[in-house]
């Protein structure tokens, strides 16, 4: 399952490379990140995140209990009803797209606004099937076959990029104005995002099928198993509802700041959401079936594979917290730092990345926590403590972007370029052109998400402490894992001097690497599980 995502991730880095050299932090940008809100909704609404919990769970324990056929039952009903929802929701998105766009991107006004709604139009059917794709996902995953599904999305990344590359280099290339080009750019991306998110499904079709013998989508709701499924999924759509509405508030409130913030918020995230994916995601995914197959009354075993769980999570999210902080700005340039996106931008996106560094321990271990919830049934809490989430971030961020948005940075530092305390927006002629110096607005946005998601991880440690057994922080190796860190970020630190000559797409690498490997040696020096797994693997590879 790492494997996937790592290959997906690094995929999805290669075509945010390539919108940053062809796009950089441009209004088509802008308009291209506020577009892909609306589709991301059916698929993080649908998706998933609620077919791990509701789905999952119960076409898990039907097989587990030797039931084929009552779990291809469930399976195709399943399959069904999203179909039907789904398409009814495209619909609306497709027929409704320039008021809902009012609604999501207030601020955005003249081209900004005109773009967005056609790229709406354009990405959402393409949305559709990846919500289809995730309930593939869900198959696979019950049946332990992990890979396919999590590297599927590099088929949709690799029609992006050869869009972008493509068309970026020949029909949009000189001898049109500027503006028009960027924009008959981000309509051909969203063109390929349709074709790509159609491939995405299609390439995993053929292996459930194979796995789910006389699969036939249907619309019963009078199987148990298929009634279990809808009944665990109102609850489930609601809190994920929740934490969608997060990411439609930070879009709404990103809109109110300088053009570009939006686009940068949006590179910062990809960084930040990657080992969210790769550690937090890939590890709940990986336990939900064992989990869902153990009986509540097992609290001892769901116990340790939650502690063991939370111990590879922090074993790799502290030092990516630790590259991110330190040389993030050498990782931000050595990834986007190319054509249309300069040194200004990379400081610009650094400065979001490291807020969201923050809450990025907090993120990675509510994914276990929840899906431990989930297995036993549990899926009312998450919800709750999603929507309490998302409130406290959408009010720290408000109130800090304002703040920052009067604050400029540049290769020559940080500058005040306002008066404070601020309490409203910058007007809308200056936010709607692009600023001599990049503002930090969306740093506030960040910090808020931090806030929230510390919230969420001790509210969620809390609710299993009540129902399963108190958690460690960090699987009980925190410490350890932090004592090893702390040399390895001086190490990262102290090597940046000797990389200023070399260009960023050098310079990040090598860094990053001088870090990793210190900090692998002190953890396998002081005995952490992660570290010495990792050594013995590679001495068994070898002759």
């Amino acid at each position: 399952m790492a494997a996937g995502i790592f290959l997906s991730r690094i995929s999805g880095l290669v075509r945010e490379r390539a919108m940053a050299h062809f796009l950089g932090t441009s209004f088509a940008t802008d308009a291209f990140r506020a577009a892909m809100r609306i589709p991301n909704l059916l698929q993080n609404l649908l998706g998933e995140g609620v077919l791990s919990a509701s789905f999952i769970p119960v076409y898990s324990r039907l097989l587990a209990e030797g039931r084929q056929r009552d779990a291809g039952v469930v399976a195709g009903a399943i399959a069904g009803l999203l179909t039907a929802l789904t398409g009814s929701l495209v619909l609306v998105g497709v027929l409704f797209a320039e008021p809902i766009t009012r609604v999501i991107a207030a601020g955005f006004t003249g081209a900004r606004f005109d773009l967005t709604v056609t790229l709406v139009r354009i990405v959402t059917p393409g949305i559709g099937f990846l919500v289809l794709s995730a309930w593939c996902l869900g198959v696979l995953n019950s049946h332990r076959h992990f890979f396919l599904s999590y590297v599927a999305p590099v088929v949709l990344n690799a029609v992006q990029v050869a869009v972008l590359v493509g068309f970026g280099l020949t029909v949009f290339r000189g001898g049109s104005e500027e503006s028009a080009a960027l924009a008959g750019l981000a309509t051909a991306l969203g063109w390929g995002t349709l074709a790509g998110g159609v491939l995405q499904f299609a390439v995993q079709l053929p292996k459930v099928v194979r796995l789910v013998p006389g699969l036939r989508p249907s619309l019963r709701t009078g199987d148990p198993g298929v009634r279990r499924a809808v009944r665990a999924f109102g609850p489930v759509v609601a809190g994920r509802g929740v934490v969608q509405l997060s990411a439609y508030v930070d879009t709404l409130l990103a809109s109110f700041l300088v053009a570009g913030a939006l686009a940068a918020l949006g590179y910062a995230q990809i960084l930040y959401l990657l080992p969210i994916s790769l550690f937090g995601m890939s590890v709940a995914a990986a336990e939900l079936p064992e989990l869902s197959s153990t009986t509540a009354d097992d609290q001892g075993v769901l116990l340790v594979r939650l502690d063991s769980g939370l111990a590879r999570i922090a074993f790799f999210v502290v030092p990516t917290i630790a590259v991110y902080l330190a040389i993030g700005d050498l990782v931000v340039g050595a990834i986007f730092q190319t054509g249309e996106f300069g040194t200004a931008a990379t400081l610009q996106v650094w400065g979001i990345l490291a807020g969201y560094s923050v809450g990025l321990f907090a993120s990675t271990g509510s994914r276990l926590l929840q899906s431990a919830l989930y297995a036993i049934g549990n899926v009312a809490t998450p919800a709750r403590i999603s929507a309490l989430r998302v409130t406290i971030s959408a009010a720290v961020g408000a109130v800090l972007m304002l703040q920052l948005d009067r604050v400029g940075v540049s290769p020559d530092g940080v500058a005040l370029m306002g008066d404070l305390p601020a309490f409203s927006p910058l007007p809308a002629a200056m936010r709607d052109s692009a600023p001599d110096v990049p503002r930090l607005g969306a740093l506030g946005l960040a910090l808020g998400a931090a806030v929230g998601a510390w919230l969420e991880y001790l509210l969620l440690r809390r609710a299993v402490g009540r129902r399963i057994g108190v958690t460690r922080l960090g699987g009980g190796d925190l410490r350890r894992t932090v004592l090893a860190i702390a040399p390895a970020a001086a190490a990262g630190v102290a090597a940046r001097p000797l990389l200023d000559d070399l260009p960023p797409l050098v310079a990040g690498p090598v860094a990053a690497g001088v870090l990793g490997v210190v900090y692998l040696a002190v953890a396998w020096r002081l005995r952490i599980p992660g570290a010495t797994g990792l050594v013995d693997a590679v001495r068994r590879r070898l002759p």
